[in-house]
């Protein structure tokens, strides 16, 4: 296994929280960021540690404490169930082997019946208030659905082109839209690696594995916008959020994984 120098920062993080596996006794799986639960089992995984490792595998089974019927999974012990939680709850756990699961199944099906009605998902907190940019969906947890969705093998399913048109119809207007005010700006558009949050390097990522979005100019435009960040179509991090201790995103340098990437994009787009 390569990359063990990174794995074991990450890994010396287990207990940060007062019990392992980067959690609380409580099971409070997505604080802590940016070594959180689940964050930290992705980090795992980008950097080559096998999905059936015993570590990988416990947070597998910890996660899957946390799911509720009809699908959703309760990160938190107290307060409400959104799809921004259910959302990459479920693509770890396909990542790591649990896709034909009977539960994931339910996962899946739940979410496609519980869309928005722009295509997106839509999550009901109003932090910022009430008004009419609250009516449409939020960008990240649709982007991160679309993610799912792909490792689902449902990247040819027209079902998604509305979530994706509302995606590009925000590359264009580039206001705050959501219950969680997701705006388009110049933290945007800076390359972020790894993904966590919602960055041009992520949206071009998951977007180029639907064929619906590598037709649409929209999607074009913003491929070059990225394409124009890199060197020589390797992947320089601009953005790195408090992960100073990993040697493979480093800001301001070529990240040898963020470039592998980054090929996947133009593997892609090889095949439109």
């Amino acid at each position: 296994m390569s990359n063990q120098k990174d794995i074991a920062v990450i890994l010396s993080h287990r207990q940060d929280q007062g019990w392992d596996y980067w959690t609380t006794e409580d099971r409070r799986l997505g604080k802590g960021a940016p070594y959180s639960c689940l964050e930290s089992a992705n980090y795992l995984l980008e950097l080559g540690m096998h999905p059936q490792e015993p570590v990988l595998q416990k947070v597998a089974e910890l996660l899957w404490e946390s799911w509720k019927e009809p699908g959703n999974f309760k990160l938190y012990p107290k307060g409400p169930v959104f799809p921004c939680q259910t959302i990459p709850a479920a693509t770890l756990l396909i990542r790591l082997g649990f896709l034909e699961d009977e539960r994931m199944q339910k996962t899946l099906h739940h979410l496609l019946e519980t869309r928005y009605a722009d295509g997106g998902w839509w999550c009901k907190k109003f932090y910022f208030g009430k008004g009419p940019e609250t009516e449409h969906s939020n960008p990240l947890p649709t982007l991160n659905a679309l993610e799912l969705f792909r490792h689902a093998g449902y990247a040819e399913d027209s079902r998604f082109n509305s979530a994706i048109d509302f995606l590009l119809g925000h590359w264009e207007t580039k206001a705050p839209i959501g219950p969680c005010h997701y705006g388009i700006g110049t933290l945007f558009m800076q390359v972020e690696y790894p993904f966590r949050g919602y960055n041009l390097f992520y949206f071009v990522y998951v977007l180029s594995f639907y064929e619906h979005a590598r037709k649409d100019p929209r999607f074009k435009e913003a491929f070059q916008a990225l394409r124009e960040r890199t060197d020589e179509d390797q992947l320089v991090v601009q953005r790195l959020v408090r992960l100073k201790d990993l040697e493979f995103c480093q800001k301001g340098k070529v990240s040898k994984l963020g470039t592998k990437r980054y090929q996947d994009i133009l593997n892609n787009l090889a095949e439109s």
